[in-house]
């Protein structure tokens, strides 16, 4: 009644505002009370719709009322869908909507309302916001949030086991009674699982078996509550049943035979046995047992842990000819089987096994390892030691020979003989090694007498044992000094030794000085050291700046070696407090190797041989220039002399003296080889005297300018004459062609070789033609 009321009088406001306002114009401009402005609100229904309404559209939403009173109001709405889905009449505030609401894709719908002067757009009211919401009704049917689910549960589970959950969702108003309720329902498979309403699966059988069927396929559907009539989906679950070990090995052959050769190695593979265990790999735990037959101590079966074959390794060598065949059974279980879940049947599955050992051609086998022997060192009389043995196993029982293959150290110290005698070619030396190794092969000698390419190794080891046959030695010290004023009892140093001979039981050496005729003293610290001290005191340097003390060395051996060694000793001037302040510096002995001699000796020939070799080859380099050319290639020096000689008295030059005495006495020189024996006297239509000479040097000149072979003519020697008071005048053939002499130089001839020459060249007697 209200509402009529307040809406009849907005109808009959403007009315009574008109007559008002012609009637009592005067009277406002008097009046000021009536020109005071009220209070004025907005006024409206509760906007509600339904969604999905089936009515033609548009369809009515609600009213927007103000307490304005004006003619010229006009109502206006403004926001997102203003004047898209929602409209309003201006002058009456009637909302309406003119598309069909859907509240799953928006419940409410925030507008505000306006009211303006009509006329100049002038707002007569504040702004005021409405919502408009949209009533859910039951449309839509609950989805499930994916078509397909997965879930996974242990085989053999017992019944109510979870396995997985499934949801879905009704977009409906969830404060709605009935409108968003989800109920689940297994519409395929429900012998096996079931779900409650939350949508969670369980088992409903108990004995569910991976090994029968591993994977189950459900058909769930999901519907609103019970009383509604929405519609409903359905989505696919699928399940699988997880492994677990609730099964046995078992054999896939009852027997199984395997060859082996008997030389297979220890823990190598003889063969493999195969089980089946319908369990998934991770649940394989297959165990090996032997159960029948004594030979736990010869094989082993070992399970591969990737394939759960049984490996057969043996493990101890096999014998061909002690035992050619095994046979055996075994068993194959699973210790870690769940027994809960053990289905009715064996637990146990047994095999025969046999093995069959091939015979193979075998190395001979030594029948004692190793071998040690011992020896005295430097023992001369002993020559063997013993001897090392080894048989053929197969049954061809053949001979064997026996080789050295390595010897530590290396050298001839020990030899094995053909038939395995252990020989020593010459005593041993402790000192030099204590023990000594050898590798002995043996050999099998076939039919043929060839050596078969098999064999087998065995050590020889020889120790030595020790000989005192070593006198100890003294230890370098630093060179030992003492002040020339040092006091009687002074320690100068303190000596020690060593011997090469293993230590005697009884432990100490003995030092005794060779001669007490000395300002030393010596003194045992029955340590083995022994202390060298001042006897006397007040050395004199004047005398003697170096003192050699021999020292006596013995062990206690058996027997007793002595050895005498000196002990350099040096006197220097001490100052006041007996420190040294100047020693004379002994000239040391500088000792060369005898690797280092060897060596030197070594170069020494070495430059011997070299250098002979370089004279030997000029010496026949010189032989084959004379005797492998002809006469026109010989060399020849020709002297020229600016300055006449000194007659009878010049000798540098030639000994003119020889030639004389040979001639008185009648003598013939001693006859040799000559390079100039071949060189004959020019022909006489040469023209004698100077010039053919200086032709013939010319030629000769040309001769050495182009011939690269020959040596090149450093210099040209020209003889000139000797002087004038020799008695065989001038030697030189430069004048002989115009010489008036009369001296008859057929003498010459009876020189011998050595003047064949001259003979020729000065001879009466024409010869043959002279060549160059």
């Amino acid at each position: 009644m209200s509402h009529f009321i307040l809406l009849f009088s907005l109808f009959l406001a403007p009315a009574f505002a008109d007559g008002g306002s012609q009637k009592s114009t005067p009277n406002l401009c008097s009046n000021d009370v009536s020109h005071k402005r009220q209070k004025r609100d907005w006024i409206w229904n509760q906007m509600h719709i339904k969604e999905e309404i089936d009515t033609p559209l548009p369809h009515h939403v609600g009213k927007i009322t103000s307490s304005v009173r004006n003619n010229n109001a006009k109502y206006i709405i403004e926001g997102e869908y203003a004047y898209t889905i929602f409209k309003v009449e201006e002058t009456t505030g009637d909302v309406y909507a003119f598309e069909r609401l859907d509240r799953e894709k928006k419940a409410e719908y925030e507008l505000t309302a306006l009211i303006v002067d009509r006329t100049n757009n002038r707002s007569l009211e504040r702004p005021s916001k409405f919502i408009i919401k949209v009533y859910d009704i039951n449309d839509n049917a609950p989805v499930f949030v994916q078509k397909v689910f997965n879930g996974s549960v242990p085989e053999m589970s017992p019944v109510g086991t979870s396995v997985t959950k499934v949801t879905a969702v009704d977009a409906d108003d969830p404060t709605v009674s009935g409108h968003a309720t989800v109920t689940y329902e297994v519409t395929k498979g429900g012998e096996y699982f079931t779900i409650d309403d939350s949508g969670v699966i369980y088992t409903k059988e108990p004995n569910l078996d991976r090994e029968t069927k591993s994977t189950y396929e459900i058909v769930v559907k999901a519907k609103d509550a019970p009383g509604f009539s929405g519609d409903s989906s359905t989505a696919t679950v699928i399940i699988t049943l997880s492994d677990i070990n609730d099964n046995f090995p078992v054999f896939k052959h009852p027997s199984f035979h395997f060859k082996v050769p008997e030389n297979i190695s220890v823990g190598g593979e003889v063969g493999r046995v195969k089980v089946e265990d319908i369990d998934e790999p991770q649940h394989r735990n297959t165990r090996y047992s032997f159960i029948q037959g004594e030979f736990r101590d010869t094989f082993d079966i070992v399970a591969n842990p990737y394939t759960n074959e049984g490996i057969i390794r043996p493990k101890k060598p096999l014998d061909f000819e002690a035992v050619a065949e095994y046979k055996f059974s075994i068993e194959a279980t699973d210790p870690t089987v769940n027994l809960r879940h053990f289905k009715p049947g064996n637990p146990r599955s047994i095999s025969r096994v046999t093995i069959e050992v091939t015979d193979v051609d075998e190395p001979p086998v030594f029948t004692k390892l190793p071998y040690e022997f011992k020896v005295r060192e430097n023992h001369a009389e002993v020559k063997t030691l013993g001897s090392v043995h080894a048989e053929d196993p197969d049954a061809a029982k053949r001979k064997i020979r026996y080789i050295q293959r390595r010897a530590s150290p290396n050298g001839d110290y020990v030899r094995v003989s053909n038939n395995g005698v252990i020989q020593l070619p010459k005593p041993l030396d402790r000192e030099f090694s204590s023990s000594y190794n050898i590798t002995v092969a043996a050999v099998e000698i076939l039919e043929d007498g060839r050596l078969s390419d098999r064999e087998s190794h065995a050590h020889v080891h020889v120790i030595v044992d020790d000989v005192n046959d070593n006198a100890p030695e003294l230890v370098s010290p630093e060179e030992p000094r003492v002040c020339e004023n040092a006091a009687p009892g002074k320690v100068i140093v303190r000596i020690s030794a060593v011997d090469k001979d293993e230590t005697s039981p009884r432990g100490f050496f003995r030092y005794l000085l060779a001669t007490e005729d000395s300002n030393f003293s010596l003194a045992e610290n029955y340590d083995n050291t022994a202390n060298i001290t001042v006897k006397y005191g007040q050395f004199n340097r004047e005398l003697a700046k170096f003192h050699y003390l021999p020292v006596l060395i013995s062990d206690n051996g058996d027997p007793d070696l002595t050895s005498t060694n000196t002990l350099v000793i040096s006197v220097c001037k001490c100052n006041e407090k007996g420190n040294f302040t100047f020693c004379e510096e002994r000239a040391k002995q500088v000792g060369v190797s005898i690797q280092a001699l060897v060596a030197i000796f070594v170069c020494i020939f070495t430059i011997i041989v070299i250098a002979l070799l370089i004279l030997l080859r000029k010496r026949h380099k010189k032989d084959l220039s004379g005797l492998g050319r002809n006469v026109a290639e010989i060399h020849e020096q020709l002297v020229t002399y600016d300055e006449e000689g000194g007659g009878e008295m010049d000798t540098t030059s030639y000994d003119v003296s020889v030639l004389n005495s040979v001639r008185k006495n009648g003598l013939k020189a001693e006859a040799a080889p000559s390079l100039y024996a071949q060189v004959q006297k020019p022909p006489g239509n040469i023209t004698p005297g100077a010039g053919g000479m200086e032709m013939m040097i010319e030629v000769k000149k040309d001769e050495a300018d182009n011939d690269r072979d020959l040596l090149p003519y450093d210099t040209l020697h020209i003889y000139g004459y000797e002087g004038a008071e020799s008695i065989a005048e001038s030697l030189s053939s430069l004048g002989s062609g115009s010489s008036d002499s009369d001296i008859d130089y057929d003498f010459l001839n009876d020189w011998g070789p050595r003047f064949k020459m001259l003979a020729e060249l000065y001879g009466s007697e024409p010869s043959e033609d002279f060549v160059y």
